[in-house]
C-alpha cells in the first residue's frame, strides 16, 4: 500500500482458557519470542510482550494490512499450536475466547512497554481480573459481566 502512513499502537490482553497457570516461567521467554515472530512475519511491530502464568500482554506497531481480529486469532491459535506441540505439560492448551485491545499514543509508549515488562511486579498488588477491569473502565469501554474473564474460583 504505498503512499499509507499510519501510527497505531495496540496493547492487547488475553487469557489461558479456564484462568489455568500454564505459563510456566520456563517457557515464557520462547512463547514471547514466538509470538514476536508472528507480530513481524506479518509485518507489525513488536513492542513487549510478557505476562503472568494464566495471561499475556502483547504490545505492538500495527499496519492496517489486516484486521485486529484476524491478527488476534492468529496469534492465539497458532501461539497454543506451538505450545501443544512443545507438549510443554499434559493435556491440550488453549487460549480463552475473546481478548481485550487497547490503543495508545506514541507519546505513551515508554510507559506502556513498562508497565508490560514489569507485570510480576504489578501483579503482586493487582489481580488480573481487577487489572483486565480497570482497563475497561479506564479506556470507557462498555462490558457485559457475563462476558469478562471471571474469576478464577469460577473454574473449580
Amino acid at each position: 500500500m504505498s503512499n499509507t502512513y499510519t501510527q497505531i499502537y495496540i496493547q492487547s490482553v488475553f487469557a489461558v482458557k479456564g484462568r489455568q497457570n500454564l505459563i510456566f516461567q520456563d517457557h515464557e521467554d520462547e512463547l514471547y519470542r514466538y509470538i514476536g515472530g508472528i507480530l513481524r512475519n506479518k509485518g507489525h511491530k513488536s513492542l513487549a510482550i510478557n505476562g503472568m502464568p494464566d495471561h499475556i500482554h502483547v504490545f505492538f506497531g500495527m499496519k492496517p494490512t489486516e484486521s485486529l481480529s484476524d491478527l488476534m486469532r492468529d496469534i492465539k491459535a497458532n501461539s497454543s499450536g506451538f505450545i501443544n506441540d512443545k507438549k510443554w505439560f499434559p493435556g491440550k492448551f488453549h487460549w480463552q475466547e475473546g481478548f481485550g485491545s487497547f490503543s495508545y499514543s506514541h507519546s505513551q509508549l515508554d510507559n506502556v512497554i513498562w508497565y508490560i515488562k514489569n507485570q510480576k511486579e504489578h501483579h503482586k498488588k493487582k489481580s488480573f481480573r481487577e487489572e483486565y477491569l480497570s482497563f475497561l473502565k479506564e479506556f470507557d469501554i462498555q462490558y457485559d459481566d457475563r462476558y469478562v474473564v471471571a474469576p478464577i474460583e469460577e473454574y473449580k
